[in-house]
């Protein structure tokens, strides 16, 4: 092995290689919690008792992802720029997708999951903005425990329609759930967007 091919300049890295390095095991994971949405979606559309369980079985699935990804990631020093990038789209459209399957089958009320899908849309906006000016804004305990609402309230919402012994204590449990998520959802967006504006134009602030 030639010594000199053990330290490559950045700019002499290969595109393969960039790619490689890229397409480690989180990213991999981050990808597969994509590919499981069309799948959730499918089985959700007609939730039949069988259908609903499946529906939340790969959505729990999906979720999970979520932690391993990230616990990896951190783990093996493999924090990537496609996994900041598809990290947090695949969360967006996991549960954007399980709210509206939500909304269609009158488990959820319409304005709440507009306000949770719209408050997404803002905040990723801001950081978009944020970032291309230099500025990263990292994710706050708000907006983990808000996450964590909102995907136990939508499992909730799910599996009451496969477990109809225990329907109405899911269905009180996930609206509850995704009523806290809001009300953390809507906080911790003023708190990303009051942060970021007041880097970006400190003059008003």
């Amino acid at each position: 092995m030639n010594p000199a091919d053990t330290l490559k300049p950045k700019s002499e890295i290969s595109s393969s290689e960039r790619e490689e390095s890229s397409l480690n095991l989180p990213n991999s994971i981050t990808l597969l919690r994509i590919l499981l949405i069309p799948v959730f979606v499918w089985l959700y559309l007609e939730p039949t008792p069988e259908r609903a369980l499946w529906a939340g079985l790969v959505f729990a699935a999906a979720a999970f992802t979520d932690f391993l990804d990230g616990y990896l990631a951190r783990r093996s020093g493999q924090i990537t720029n496609l996994g900041k990038l598809l990290d947090p789209v695949a969360d967006k459209l996991l549960v954007a997708s399980g709210l509206i399957l939500l909304v269609q089958v009158h488990q959820v009320a319409v304005w709440l999951a507009i306000v949770m899908i719209a408050r997404e849309l803002i905040v990723t906006g801001a950081r978009a903005v944020a970032a291309k000016e230099g500025f990263i804004v990292p994710a706050d305990s708000l907006g983990k425990f808000k996450v964590i609402g909102q995907i136990g309230g939508i499992l909730c919402l799910i599996f009451q329609g496969a477990w109809l012994e225990a329907q109405a204590f899911l269905s009180s449990a996930g609206i509850i759930l995704l009523y806290m998520a809001l009300v953390l959802s809507l906080a911790s967006g003023w708190r990303y967007l009051v942060l970021i504006f007041k880097k970006l134009s400190p003059a008003y602030w």
